[in-house]
């Protein structure tokens, strides 16, 4: 991690940076569009974001690449031990782990509940059992933990010029705005782990079973009436977008042009979703680097005219909060 950033949000313990560090370093392998965004927030904000997020990829990963013969019971402990000794060292203030002191010192700094942690960590141990949801209620569920609990990690971090309560329902609508545009996606890879999840209930509307998705999947072609159903799935998550928009008005205006750009880039794999015509077991769908580098520098402009406009924040001591 720069050290810029370290300074600028005042951290100096050679341990915690260290930790910050390997958060960093988690966040830019495993999510490219949110890392990228991250770079329009100022120095300041970037080494929380990437603690909250490198933790999420951490725990996802001890769910969804499991060490060589390891049950998913054995799973189940490893993500109950990393949830005590998080939810231990954010009650006491401080962590001694590589990885969460970081998570830890994010938390404390910003007043994040432990529930959200709670949440999160209680998502993650459904994906080692769950395979179905029934309805969108179960669905919405899994994804207050997987999904809404990161944007209001993120919020206070991000600030805003309306109280944080006003703001959250926007920020969790992003986060699962994001979740449910990769369940569209990525239908064909979540079937190869056993997973499906999109409402069965729904699916059933149009004549879809889990039997029909894995047909279509071995023959990668969409049936007709997995076509529907996803067309349906789609007009869904675009209206949470546009719920979830309405919130980046309210952030810090230094804020935004980091949300904006996240919002752009991953509406647009619904927009490349729509025009392959729901071929999701033939291709994955991916936004352009020529579209990537527009929307990026464009914001960059904005990033760079609000932090000169003052706009921005003092960095958050300790314990403090937002």
């Amino acid at each position: 991690m720069p050290r810029a950033e370290l300074d600028a949000a005042h951290i100096t313990d050679p341990a915690l940076r260290r930790s910050y560090e390997l958060c960093r370093g988690l966040h830019a392998r495993h999510g490219r569009t949110y890392f990228l965004a991250t770079r329009l927030l100022t120095p300041a904000q970037r080494p929380s974001v990437h603690a909250l997020y490198g933790f999420a990829r951490w725990a996802d990963d001890i769910v969804d690449e499991p060490r060589e013969h390891e049950e998913p019971a054995r799973c189940a402990e490893r993500l109950s031990g990393l949830g005590a000794e998080l939810i231990s060292g954010i009650r006491s203030g401080s962590c001694s782990d590589p990885l969460l002191a970081a998570v830890v010192d994010t938390a404390v700094r910003h007043g994040l509940p432990s529930e959200l942690f709670e949440d999160f960590l209680r998502s993650m141990r459904m994906d080692l059992s769950v395979r179905d949801y029934p309805n969108r209620d179960a669905l919405g569920t899994y994804m207050r933990g997987s999904a809404e609990v990161i944007g209001l990690q993120v919020l206070p971090v991000l600030g805003a010029v309306v109280p944080l309560d006003e703001a959250a329902p926007h920020a969790a609508a992003l986060g699962r705005a994001f979740q449910l545009t990769n369940f569209l996606r990525d239908v064909a890879e979540d079937l190869e782990r056993g997973r499906v999840y999109l409402p069965a209930d729904e699916l059933a509307a149009h004549g879809v079973d889990r039997e029909l998705l894995l047909w279509c999947h071995r023959h990668r072609r969409t049936d007709p009436r997995v076509r529907a159903a996803l067309v349906e799935q789609h007009a869904l998550t675009r209206e949470i977008y546009r719920f979830a928009e309405v919130g980046i008005g309210m952030l810090d205006p230094v804020s935004r042009p980091c949300v904006q750009t996240a919002h752009a880039l991953y509406s647009r794999i619904l927009d490349r979703i729509e025009a392959d015509d729901f071929a999701v077991f033939t291709r994955r769908a991916v936004v352009g680097k020529a579209y990537r580098a527009r929307i990026a520098g464009a914001a960059l402009f904005r990033a760079v005219r609000a932090r000169e406009r003052g706009a921005h924040r003092p960095a958050p001591t300790r314990g403090a909060r937002p």
